[in-house]
C-alpha cells in the first residue's frame, strides 16, 4: 500500500488551475480594490478618509456606539489620534481600527501599522488595546522588528487624553 500526501488527490488539471488561476484571481481582486475616486493633477487617486465626513463632535453618534458597547469618546479619540496614518478599516460598532502601513517622512526605510481595539463602553485605560507593528527595509525586503518599549503606551495615552478632552468639551465632569 502506497501512502500519498493529501495534495496528490488533486488531479493534475486541478493543480494547474490552482497554480495559474489563484494568482490571476488575486491580481483581479487587488486591481478591483484600486480607487476610482477623485484624482489630483498628477493622475494619482487622492486619499479619502470617509470617517472625517462623519460627525466627530463630542456628542455625535453616541446612541449607536453606546448600544454596541464602544465608548464614543474613546472611539473618536482613537480616530483623531491615528488620523495621520491611512486607515485600512474602521468599524465604529465593533470598536476596531486597522491602519495601513505608514512610512514616516523622516525615515523611508521603516514603516508602521497600528491595530486599535475599543473594548468597553467605559472611559478607562483598560478599555483601549493598541498593537503597533514595525518593519525595516533590509536588502530590499521588509523585515519585522520590535517597536520601542514605550510606543504602545504613548499612543494609548494620547488616545485616552484626546477622549478625556472630548468628554470635557461635551460638558461632562470627571
Amino acid at each position: 500500500m502506497t501512502l500519498r500526501p493529501p495534495t496528490s488527490a488533486l488531479r493534475p488539471t486541478s493543480r494547474r488551475i490552482l497554480r495559474t488561476g489563484l494568482p490571476v484571481l488575486m491580481l483581479g481582486t487587488l486591481l478591483g480594490a484600486c480607487s476610482t475616486g477623485p484624482h489630483d493633477s498628477t493622475g494619482l487617486a487622492r486619499p479619502q478618509n470617509k470617517l472625517l465626513k462623519e460627525d466627530r463632535g463630542a456628542t455625535g453618534g453616541n446612541d449607536q456606539l453606546a448600544k454596541s458597547g464602544v465608548n464614543a469618546y474613546l472611539w473618536r479619540g482613537a480616530i483623531d489620534t491615528l488620523s495621520f496614518m491611512p486607515f485600512a478599516s474602521a468599524d465604529a460598532l465593533g470598536g476596531v481600527i486597522l491602519t495601513d502601513w505608514y512610512t514616516p517622512p523622516a525615515t523611508q526605510n521603516e514603516r508602521f501599522k497600528i491595530t486599535c481595539f475599543i473594548l468597553s463602553s467605559n472611559l478607562r485605560s483598560d478599555a483601549v488595546r493598541v498593537s503597533v507593528f514595525r518593519q525595516v527595509l533590509q536588502d530590499n525586503q521588509w523585515v519585522d522588528t520590535p517597536v520601542a518599549a514605550n510606543t504602545v503606551s504613548d499612543i494609548t495615552s494620547k488616545i485616552l487624553t484626546r477622549a478625556r478632552q472630548l468628554r470635557a468639551d461635551s460638558g461632562h465632569k470627571n
